[in-house]
């Protein structure tokens, strides 16, 4: 007797019609995606300090830091600061700041900080300052693409030596469809796109990767079960039989995410809600758009004799292919 869970997100032995709804789905993909890469180039992202080159300050008060009473004193000494936020304990402080056009005014601009730092909670010190150049920015980011490039190859030389090129094609696809939706999430919402949001990306790559070989993996074991099923009932079965997997996984990572996005800070909710949207967006799009286009690409490759007219002979329409 088998265990089954208590908490099923659907019924067993559903038979839902996904493909039906296939080129809804891809429409309103590629739709959302060729929005988000316009949102890349206007307005842009929000570069932070790690790309486009600022000041990043450490520092320490005697007691509980108060954040909104250092804000207020900042602003009152016309200190635009990036970023002020606690890390580590409620007594650390990191200030961050934007980088000034000459060096003695990235020098004026940290005596300013100090002092009115020292003003508002007496007894605080500055522990560290660093300075992020253009140049160090530009190569940051150059890595940070360079980073995103190298995974997409690696899955997709992963999913095609595993599978068939059809599905490493939809797998690469698909991917790439989830990261501009993201860009273009980060875009709208008007977070700071820095090394954190490279991390972010890079673990959405990976879960919705895994999401998706899932799926795939079902469809291949299916095409070996069922000799004779056309590719589009197949593929609606194979996701109708990982549909509750898919949904609990996601809902447990989303669960795990939600209170670093509500309460995380500013430190981590960036990252969080970049998260909880990539993990949507990608179980979304494992079953309707990298099922699709594993349709498409191989509904007349990896289920041939199916699709032969009748009346002819399989090898027949090998030949005429």
């Amino acid at each position: 007797m088998f265990y089954r869970p208590a908490l099923r997100f659907v019924p067993d032995n559903t038979r839902f019609k996904f493909m039906k709804a296939r080129w809804f789905g891809l429409a309103g993909s590629f739709l959302l995606s060729t929005i988000s890469i316009g949102l890349f180039f206007y307005p842009g992202l929000k570069l932070g300090i790690d790309f486009k080159g600022g000041i990043v300050m450490e520092a320490h008060t005697p007691g509980a830091a108060n954040i909104a009473a250092l804000r207020a004193a900042f602003s009152r000494a016309h200190i635009e600061a990036a970023g002020l936020q606690s890390f580590g304990g409620p007594n650390d402080l990191l200030i961050r700041l934007d980088v000034q056009p000459t060096p003695a005014a990235n020098q004026a601009l940290q005596a300013n900080v100090r002092s009115t730092l020292e003003k508002t909670e007496p007894g605080a010190k500055i522990l560290r300052t660093d300075v992020v150049g253009a140049s160090v920015s530009h190569e940051l980011f150059t890595n940070g693409l360079l980073a995103l490039g190298i995974s997409l190859a690696m899955i997709m030389a992963y999913i095609w030596f595993r599978f068939e090129w059809q599905f490493a094609v939809g797998a690469v696809v698909t991917l790439l469809l989830d990261v501009t939706k993201t860009v273009g999430f980060l875009v709208v919402t008007g977070i700071q796109f820095d090394l954190v949001m490279v991390a972010a990306i890079l673990t959405i790559i990976g879960y919705s990767t895994n999401d998706k070989v899932v799926v795939y993996d079902r469809v291949r074991e299916n095409l070996r079960k069922y000799k004779s099923m056309p590719l589009r009932d197949l593929i609606d079965l194979s996701i109708n039989e990982t549909l509750n997997r898919t949904l609990g996984t996601s809902s447990t990572v989303f669960l795990a995410s939600l209170p670093l996005a509500l309460f995380g800070g500013e430190t981590l909710s960036g990252f969080a809600w970049a998260m909880l949207f990539g993990i949507a967006i990608g179980t979304v799009s494992s079953i309707m758009i990298a099922a699709p286009i594993l349709l498409l690409l191989g509904e007349h490759r990896l289920r041939r004799d199916v699709a032969t007219p009748p009346g002819k002979s399989p090898a027949a329409a090998t030949a005429r292919s």
